[in-house]
This record gives structure tokens, C-alpha cells and sequence, in this order.
């Protein structure tokens, strides 16, 4: 929701974003790690203890409506770039394959 990847709030709690994934994924997470969630994502750590779908679903279908209830579209983020991080994962994961195919191809 607020465009910020996972790498970058790793980073900021020095974890890499593999195991910020896993933690991302738990049920359950100890107050002190939330709080340095938060503190990464420069949101108050109440906001992630009190996150429901309901809640984004309800400002999500607000902002994107007027008073006369026309559709409002303004996106937080460009789509463009965007593409382009999908695109740079997309190149990233090609080259890890072509890599350990050479050195598959080495081994024989």
C-alpha cells in the first residue's frame, strides 16, 4: 500500500529481504520486531497491529470516489515504473537460471 519494498525495510533492520519475506509471512511477531517495522516503514506501529483488509478495502473504495460519485484514479505510484521493477526481477531471475546453467555445463 504505501509502495515501499520489502528490500528497502530489510535493509533498514539490517536482515536481508529473504528473511524479512518470512517474517512477513508469520501470524505473530514480538512487539520490539514490529516496532522496528514501523519504525522502517515510518508508520506507527498501531497500524500494523490494527490492519484488516476491511479498513484498506473501505479507503481504497473512498479515495476513488468524489461527492457526485464519479471515479477518481490518482495512483500513489508510477506504473511505469512499476513495469519496469517487474521487468528488472523478470531479468534478474534469467540470469540467475543462464548462471547456474553454466556452471552446470562446466561440471560435465
Amino acid at each position: 500500500m504505501l509502495g515501499i519494498k520489502q528490500e528497502t525495510v530489510a535493509l533498514a533492520m539490517n536482515m536481508t529481504q529473504q528473511n524479512f519475506s518470512i517474517l512477513e509471512q508469520k501470524e505473530d511477531i514480538d512487539d520490539e520486531i514490529l516496532e522496528k517495522v514501523a519504525k522502517a516503514m515510518n508508520i506507527p506501529a498501531d497500524a500494523i497491529k490494527n490492519f484488516s483488509e476491511d479498513n484498506v478495502i473501505n479507503i481504497i473504495s473512498s479515495s476513488l470516489h468524489d461527492n457526485s460519485g464519479s471515479v477518481i484514479y490518482n495512483p500513489t505510484f508510477n506504473p511505469i515504473d512499476k513495469i519496469m521493477e517487474l521487468y528488472e526481477k523478470l531479468i534478474t531471475e534469467k540470469n540467475e537460471e543462464i548462471k547456474l546453467l553454466k556452471e552446470l555445463l562446466h561440471k560435465k
